[in-house]
């Protein structure tokens, strides 16, 4: 049975040790860690028949067949690389930390160097499988537009550099326009999306990334349209936000639970 070790304890780290506890996802939770040793303890607590051990990440490593990244871009830096030269897969979460083509080289050079995998979870949109197709033939253009409550913004390094008001607002608010590269940096807990999408299509430096801000709202909304040789798509996916994080949609967990039956499953269904 696959061994899983999780790194990260919050919305998504317990959605998918539920999925596992309750027998949903035929795997092994054998091990938790997270920077708040505390926050992993009282998730194993929950559990009603897992029983994972809180280990620091090198054990945790060591000890599993696939690392389930669900802290945040900088565990990725840290984390992914130590992973994969242990010959351990890993499915990653926080995408966004790829927009570092460095990064990016470093980790598709080590999974193939050492047999390993990396899974991207299509997170909270819908589409990437048409986006990998469409990629066969080629795609021209590849536009984003997130609209959130701007409560699901607050705190995120553009809105704190430029002094913007988010509870302010009275109305829709574009508050950003560029490329997912700048996007993820701007919005590292919102538009990890962005950075998946890139991955899937024509890279970060051409799709392209518009970040609103709407009062009116009460679920994450993201749009994606795609142009090139096969035609033209366009997706919509209304998401309500996570209740423990308003920056994280309820759909980006149910990805990585089903990314992670999907590795179990002789059956492979899509792209």
């Amino acid at each position: 049975m696959l061994k899983i070790g999780i790194i990260g304890c919050g919305f998504i780290g317990g959605q998918i040790c539920r999925a596992i506890d309750s027998g949903e996802i035929d795997a092994e939770l054998y091990a938790l860690c997270d920077s708040s040793e505390s926050k992993a303890f009282d998730l194993a607590k929950s559990l009603n028949t897992c029983k994972p051990a809180y280990m620091k990440i090198e054990e945790l490593i060591s000890s599993v067949d696939l690392v389930v990244e669900s802290a945040s871009q900088n565990a990725v830096r840290f984390i992914v690389p130590q992973a994969l030269k242990a010959g351990c897969s890993v499915m990653v979460l926080s995408v966004g930390a790829l927009a570092d083509k460095e990064l990016r080289e470093t980790l598709f050079g080590l999974a193939k160097e050492h047999n390993c995998k990396l899974y991207f979870p299509s997170g909270a949109v819908v589409g990437i499988d048409g986006i990998n197709s469409a990629h066969a033939a080629g795609i021209s253009s590849v536009t984003l537009t997130t609209r959130k409550p701007p409560s699901g913004l607050m705190g995120a390094p553009y809105v704190v550099e430029h002094g913007i008001e988010l509870e302010k607002l009275e109305k829709e608010t574009i508050l950003f326009e560029g490329t997912a590269s700048e996007a993820v940096k701007a919005f590292p807990a919102n538009v990890n999306v962005a950075a998946t999408i890139s991955l899937a299509g024509i890279g970060f430096e051409r799709t392209m990334v518009r970040v609103i801000a709407d009062p009116s709202l009460s679920r994450n909304v993201h749009e994606i349209n795609v142009e090139g040789e096969f035609g033209k798509f366009c997706t919509k996916v209304e998401n309500l936000p996570s209740p423990e994080n308003p920056k994280t949609s309820y759909l980006a967990a149910l990805s990585a639970i089903s990314t992670l039956k999907k590795i179990l499953n002789p059956v492979q269904i899509g792209t």
